[in-house]
């Protein structure tokens, strides 16, 4: 193998590498927001894919915690405070505030 043709491998290599993202069927995990207001998530059950980070943003004036008994623990968000969680394992995943815990939601971790 020459030079210019172990050149020319590597460049159509990381040409489709860098492209795969924009093809069709490529998965990309995403990021999915659940806001706090008034003692609440919304929304309160989100359906994700497996690789996708959820993002809590407390825009409540008071501080809230999300709660996975044995997946994830937040600390105490004040207003405009931001929690974020990738989901790695598929799955039903319920959570509430610790600090208020009649507020609940769910999160359901689907495969790609």
């Amino acid at each position: 193998m020459t030079a210019s043709t172990y050149l020319r491998g590597a460049c159509a290599a990381a040409l489709l590498l860098a492209l795969a993202p924009g093809l069709p069927g490529a998965a990309q995990a995403a990021t999915l927001e659940v806001k706090i207001d008034n003692f609440t998530f919304g929304p309160q059950k989100l359906v994700v894919k497996l690789g996708d980070t959820v993002t809590w943003t407390n825009e409540d004036d008071i501080p809230h915690t999300m709660v996975s008994i044995g997946r994830f623990r937040s600390a105490a968000l004040d207003t405009g405070e931001k929690f974020s969680f990738t989901f790695t394992k598929a799955g039903t995943f319920e959570y509430f505030c610790g600090l208020h815990p009649q507020m609940q939601g769910t999160i359901v971790v689907e495969t790609k």
